[in-house]
């Protein structure tokens, strides 16, 4: 099983006062440091081991198979991104697909995620998949499935999250965690409990798309002083100590990046 990741989150939605520490890839486990404290702490290693044991991380699939259901498919995402290209999120259409496994876990630490690496790095690229998600807490706060990218043996990192309201898109620096800026769109979405929809993720240099069910949502301006080159995730936020948190399930998840 691929080593699992956890980090608090900072949301432009829920007024926080804490420090988030580096994680590391180390097997060191103490106690998580909470995500609202009254006096920020100075620094903290935050490697969680879950309460509820999760499935491994995806592995890819077979990208090639000899029969028409394959053929059809490799047609199917050829379109996808050559609708992509043609709105100008993508500077060109020809690429190459890797496919993973369905993916489901839970995760109960309120205000708090973790990442499944998916073992992919990647630059331009766009990553998709149909969520599923609820929690244990009808009323429970910022939460959901999401992606991470540019993801470093530091844990620096971009990561976006679907909640019920809102797209929350966060970027930790070697500065701390801030929100990264809408350039256009309102990054507002409206679900019930539970909810699912199609989540995409779109870089083309310094600008990120996201899109819910095909819709542009918001246009994301990205760091102007290193080209993206890190891992790509799975991802899941909790909104509640409750139960078993936020369940998340995720299907269909498929990255493209461009042939070099």
């Amino acid at each position: 099983m691929d080593i699992q990741k956890s980090s608090t989150l900072l949301s432009s939605m829920v007024i926080m006062a804490f420090v988030l520490s580096a994680c590391s890839f180390s097997a060191a486990q103490p106690t998580p440091t909470p995500a609202f404290t009254d006096t920020p702490k100075p620094t903290a290693t935050i490697t969680l081991t879950p309460t509820k044991t999760p499935r491994p991380s995806p592995t890819p699939r077979p990208t090639k198979t000899p029969n028409l259901a394959a053929t059809e498919r490799t047609d199917s995402f050829n379109a996808e991104a050559q609708s992509y290209f043609d709105k100008g999120y993508l500077t060109s259409a020809s690429g190459k697909f890797k496919e993973f496994d369905d993916f489901k876990t839970e995760w109960a630490q309120l205000n708090w995620f973790r990442w499944w690496p998916l073992d992919q790095k990647a630059g331009d690229f766009f990553i998709t998949a149909h969520f599923k998600w609820e929690s244990a807490f009808q009323n429970a706060d910022t939460s959901g499935c999401g992606f991470i990218f540019d993801l470093t043996a530091d844990s620096l990192y971009y990561a976006v999250f679907l909640d019920r309201t809102d797209v929350i898109f966060l970027t930790k620096t070697a500065n701390g965690v801030r929100s990264v800026g809408k350039t256009r769109g309102t990054g507002k979405v409206n679900f019930g409990s539970p909810a699912e929809a199609d989540f995409t993720i779109i870089t083309k240099g310094a600008y990120a798309y996201v899109l819910v069910d095909g819709e542009l949502i918001g246009e994301y301006t990205l760091s102007q002083s290193k080209p993206l080159h890190g891992d790509l995730a799975l991802t899941v936020l909790s909104g509640t100590n409750k139960d078993y948190g936020t369940r998340c399930e995720m299907s269909n998840i498929h990255i493209w990046t461009p042939n070099e």
